[in-house]
């Protein structure tokens, strides 16, 4: 007798992002600025998301520090105060089943370093770890590493696609039984279960290997967030969860997929790869108390830091020719920064026939991802729309202020979601691909017993 299959449900990220997602965060009135620099305010946080079941938390990253001029850098929070590998090391100790996934960039970092680093993450961690593939799209950024301007887009997935086949080799280092700690025989280890790296590729030669042995998980979990047609390509290769910004139920359906259909170029199949698109939700327990949470928020974004928002994401373009409540411009030049970003913003201002100000009022919340106001049934019904009609596999929570727009996120819609039977009451696993439902990779030379 066959058994029968379990019904599908969500899989639920919690981004932690400065003091919350929203532009205005740092400045309400009940958000402390500075807990996202305090390892208690950060445990908190974990804490609240691993109670409600949260497949994992997120961080994002940058690396470099905006600006100038830093008279306009003074007003907006930074974003990014600590290492996000380095927080999740430490949070790894404070929680138990929760999977932490921290943003790394493959134009900045050797690739040795990142496959040492999430090696070690994931043993730590007991095969919780998640790595959030970006390639760095700011010239600030490559100003930090010595660069004039950041490298050109289409260049930076190139490398980074030989860059993850290099850090996958380095992580099959060792056969998953290779120390066998042999005091009597004094073999600490079986060399036949040793497989050294010898890459030469178009941008890296690396020969050797890792100390650390193979990962709990294998591999961390692969994570990407572009959306480009360069994004999609790398993540249809290799990610196994995109994080994605989409504002309608159609755009996201023809994004899910579209994804999953180059997938079998690649040899892989749609369960392999889990679309998670970005939702910050303002979630009260009347309509009315939601609405007022939001334009509490959007009633704190200064204009300066609205303009330099939407500049930052156009790819840096400079928006001060223009009066701020000016049509927004669609002749802006084509950058080498976020393409999808760019594309996503210019789409939405032409269809709504938005200003300047009204765009980034729009996005301020979000970044362009999905801004949701209402009660937890309501939330609660637009996601299972979403989840029910082929537009994701779950969602990525930005909470518009940290910790309160998770714990009400974790109280009031994690419960309508159970109720309905869309998401876990307990973890079934100990491991990240356990929650994510994705197998553990074998390693490629292994043994047959």
């Amino acid at each position: 007798m066959s058994v029968p299959d379990l019904p599908r449900q969500m899989h639920l990220g919690a981004f932690f992002f400065g003091v919350g997602h929203h532009l205005a965060a740092w400045r309400h009135p009940e958000v402390d600025p500075g807990a996202a620099s305090r390892i208690g305010a950060l445990r908190e946080w974990a804490r609240v998301a691993e109670a409600a079941k949260f497949d994992a938390i997120f961080f994002a990253d940058n690396v470099g520090l905006p600006g100038p001029p830093d008279a306009v850098v003074a007003k907006n929070a930074l974003w990014y105060p600590l290492d996000p590998l380095l927080t999740l090391a430490a949070l790894s100790q404070a929680t138990e089943r929760i999977g932490l996934v921290a943003t790394v960039s493959s134009t900045y970092l050797p690739p040795y370093h990142l496959a040492r680093k999430y090696a070690t993450l994931d043993q730590l961690s007991e095969g919780r770890s998640g790595w959030n593939l970006v390639t760095s799209g700011s010239d600030f950024e490559a100003r930090s590493f010595g660069l004039d301007q950041q490298i050109a887009h289409a260049d930076r997935y190139t490398r980074a696609r030989e860059y993850v086949q290099v850090v996958k080799g380095l992580w099959d280092t060792w056969e998953d039984d290779a120390f066998v700690h042999d005091k009597e025989a004094n073999r600490f280890f079986d060399p036949a279960g040793l497989h050294r790296v010898a890459h030469e590729g178009a941008y890296y030669k690396v020969h050797g290997g890792l100390q650390t042995p193979r990962a709990p998980q294998g591999y961390p979990v692969l994570v990407q967030a572009g959306s480009s047609g360069d994004g999609q390509d790398l993540a249809a290769a290799s990610a196994e969860v995109v994080f994605t910004a989409q504002q309608t139920a159609e755009d996201a359906r023809a994004f899910y997929s579209g994804l999953k259909a180059r997938l079998p170029a690649y040899g892989r199949t749609a369960d392999q790869l889990k679309i998670l698109p970005g939702i910050s939700p303002f979630v009260g327990r009347t309509r009315q108390e939601a609405q007022d949470k939001f334009e509490q928020l959007q009633g704190l974004i200064d204009p300066v830091l609205g303009v330099g928002l939407l500049s930052t994401f156009l790819g840096n373009v400079d928006l001060s020719g223009y009066a701020i409540d000016d049509p927004f411009p669609q002749d802006l030049p084509v950058t080498e920064g976020w393409k999808s970003r760019q594309e996503l913003f210019s789409r939405l201002a032409q269809r709504d026939g938005l200003s300047i100000r009204q765009l980034y009022e729009k996005v301020a919340g979000a970044r362009g991802h999905w801004t949701m106001v209402g009660t937890a049934a309501d939330i609660a019904d637009q996601l299972e729309h979403w989840f029910s009609t082929g537009a994701a596999d779950g969602f990525n929570v930005l909470a518009p202020t940290l910790p309160h727009g998770l714990k009400d996120f974790a109280a009031l819609v994690i419960p309508e979601l159970q109720r309905r039977g869309l998401f876990r009451t307990e973890y079934t696993g100990r491991t990240l691909r356990d929650h994510l439902g994705l197998a553990r990779p074998a390693h490629p030379k292994a043994r047959v017993a």
